[in-house]
């Protein structure tokens, strides 16, 4: 993410502590940062509060909060009245988790791809992440490849031979390099969101895949998990 200096950059922005980093390394690079989260209705709506904090602490020049309503199509724990799984083994599943939400990415990143056209924009900064455990087909690489050739098909600008890039900055980090990298970039990780099963007290469940997840990576780092675990 180098040459950004000035320019205008989509940021996916869920809240999560993934994004949050995306949202630094684009303030790093000098961006204009213009942050797209999407209210889909989700079940962890908590994270949209950390979105917005995330938003003001990186200066962002404009924070859209999109709502869609996933819950309307269901099929994932996420959006639809399916128990979260708790407490089994991180990343040895067969098969997709029940967390994964079906399309997520393609439809959200289709989303960013609209608004980096109206905002006459050409990079996309998404938090997608292949190495630790999601087990998530919109998180490889060859996604995010294929969508940035479908970006130059599917849009006026492309049509005119402008090239849109999809960074994916975390693309190949474990979950510690990740906290490390909050770290560096002076972020409090307490301002992300990572929990898809919150407590009633606003907490992380600390048990769920995602908090486990968190925990370990801090762990792994060395670093002191500000999350706040029920």
């Amino acid at each position: 993410m180098h040459d950004m200096h000035g320019k205008t950059v989509i940021v996916l922005l869920s809240g999560g502590l993934d994004s949050m980093v995306c949202a630094g390394l684009a303030r790093e690079a000098g961006a204009r940062i213009v942050a797209l989260t999407v209210d889909y209705n989700q079940r962890h709506r908590v994270e949209l509060e950390s979105a917005a904090h995330i938003a003001d602490y990186v200066g962002a020049a404009e924070h859209i909060v999109l709502p869609l309503d996933l819950r309307r199509f269901g099929g994932s724990a996420l959006t639809a009245d399916i128990d979260v799984p708790k407490d089994g083994p991180i990343g040895e599943a067969s098969d997709v988790p029940v967390t994964y939400v079906p399309a997520r990415n393609l439809i959200f990143l289709s989303l960013t791809l609209g608004l980096a056209e109206a905002r006459r924009a050409q990079d996309i900064v998404i938090g997608v992440n292949a190495l630790d455990y999601s087990g998530y087909p919109d998180c490889r690489p060859e996604f995010i490849a294929s969508f940035e050739a479908l970006a130059r098909l599917a849009t006026r600008d492309g049509d005119k031979g402008v090239d849109f890039h999809i960074h994916a900055p975390l693309q190949h980090m474990t979950k510690a390099d990740i906290a490390a990298e909050a770290a560096r970039l002076g972020m409090d990780a307490g301002m992300s969101w990572s929990c898809y099963d919150p407590t009633p007290e606003g907490l992380h469940c600390g048990h769920c895949d995602s908090c486990r997840l968190r925990s370990k990576g801090f762990a792994d780092a060395g670093l002191t998990d500000p999350t706040r675990y029920a």
